[in-house]
């Protein structure tokens, strides 16, 4: 079982490749498109690169990244059943190479697909949000939540990203309004954590890969929160495809989301 300091230990090498790496091309990099039409720069490469040579300070398994191809996917995920690394180097490329100052760096290490400790890191704020197993959630040091979660959904600050949604959620979301006001960051992985934090009540995005919300789950969990797919089961630690994830600061907010997603939906 992992302890906080292997999360502490991990943030200070995120730290560092952010430091090295990532800091001094903010706003110096060109943006480019993968097949999938998700944004790609050199700086996500380059970082994952610097990554992969320092986590196995840490602990010696394999890596799996969004910057790899779906067969490195599968044979990594096969190969790291016992202990792996999910490594998404950037989270946020198109604010990144915008120079929108809300992006991260997110790591965890996992065993048989569960995350045991994580970090998501914003270089810019100098915010870093981690947790181990157990251990509970903490932003630079100071236990999440950072603040007690709205009593109700319609007093609910919620997180979405409307381009990814089924049309007719989009629609009930966009007219009915459940919730008392909508924010949308491009960073999957922070947003994990703002609802941890308590920034943000409920969230729901329509299409994340593991990589994206490895770290983050964790971190939610820690925090007391909840997250599931858009029919109420566990988020699927599995780099195939991706999904639909609801999130909510506790189990209340969460359910309340549920409830009138599945109604709409």
């Amino acid at each position: 079982m992992p302890s906080l300091n292997h999360a502490r230990a991990l943030e200070s090498i995120v730290r560092d490749v952010a430091r090295q790496t990532v800091l001094p091309r903010f706003m110096k990099s060109v943006r480019q498109h993968k097949s999938d039409g998700s944004s790609v720069t050199q700086v996500d490469l380059a970082c994952q690169k610097a990554l992969i040579e320092r986590l196995p300070e840490l602990q010696v398994s394999p890596f799996i990244g969004e910057e790899m191809s779906p067969r490195q996917h599968r044979s990594c995920w096969q190969d790291g059943a016992e202990g792996l690394w999910c490594i998404d180097p950037i989270d946020g490329t198109t604010n990144f190479a915008n120079g929108i100052p809300f992006f991260a760096i997110s790591v965890a290490w996992l065993v048989g697909g569960e995350p045991q400790y994580g970090v998501v890191y914003n270089p810019i704020t100098d915010e870093a949000f981690y947790a181990s197993k157990g251990h509970g959630a903490w932003l630079n040091g100071t236990p999440l939540p950072l603040r007690q979660p709205a009593r109700s959904l319609s007093s609910a600050v919620a997180g979405i990203d409307l381009k990814r949604l089924p049309d007719t959620l989009l629609t009930a979301l966009v007219r009915e309004k459940p919730y008392y006001s909508q924010r949308n960051f491009g960073s999957s992985a922070l947003e994990w954590c703002f609802v941890a934090a308590g920034r943000l009540d409920v969230y729901i995005h329509g299409g994340q890969a593991i990589w994206d919300f490895a770290a983050g789950r964790l971190i939610l969990a820690e925090a007391g929160g909840c997250a599931s797919d858009l029919a109420g089961q566990p988020v699927k630690s599995e780099p195939i495809g991706k999904q639909v994830v609801v999130l909510g600061a506790n189990a209340s907010l969460h359910s309340q989301w549920l409830d009138w997603l599945k109604a709409h939906g």
